[in-house]
């Protein structure tokens, strides 16, 4: 029989370095995913921003002047739909640049001719996310 005095087990200093360890490794671990989901938040970002004024280009291409809003690129089939900004996550925060006025013609609708995130949070570049365009 063994007796009390033999039993092993861990010492509360030994409980309180593994839970120690333990708490810097799930630190580590977090910082690490919120950094990972900004980086491909922005990579989705870039894409959008891409393909919205890729569309924009196309729409002026094929009618000679650029559309009066984002919905009409979608109506026209140049977007299947318009994406959700991944910065604010929602589709109505896109920001839109309108070209100039033509000077010989001031009553003519003027078109957007870029699109940017609504986001005025700083991205891993140090910009501005409503400053990016690609």
């Amino acid at each position: 029989m063994v007796s009390s005095k033999h039993q092993r087990g861990f010492t509360l200093l030994e409980l309180i370095v593994a839970m120690t360890i333990l708490a810097l490794l799930t630190t580590v671990g977090i910082v690490g995913y919120r950094n990972q989901t900004r980086v491909a938040r922005e990579a989705v970002l870039k894409e959008d921003l891409f393909q919205l004024n890729h569309a924009l280009e196309q729409h002026r291409a094929d009618r000679g002047k650029y559309p009066g809003s984002i919905g009409r690129l979608r109506e026209l089939g140049y977007l299947r739909d318009i994406p959700v900004d991944p910065m604010t996550g929602s589709r109505e925060t896109w920001t839109v640049e309108n070209e100039q006025p033509d000077p010989d013609n001031p009553d003519a609708e003027v078109g957007i001719f870029r699109i940017r995130s609504g986001s005025t949070d700083i991205g891993t570049n140090q910009m501005p996310y409503n400053e990016w365009s690609y």
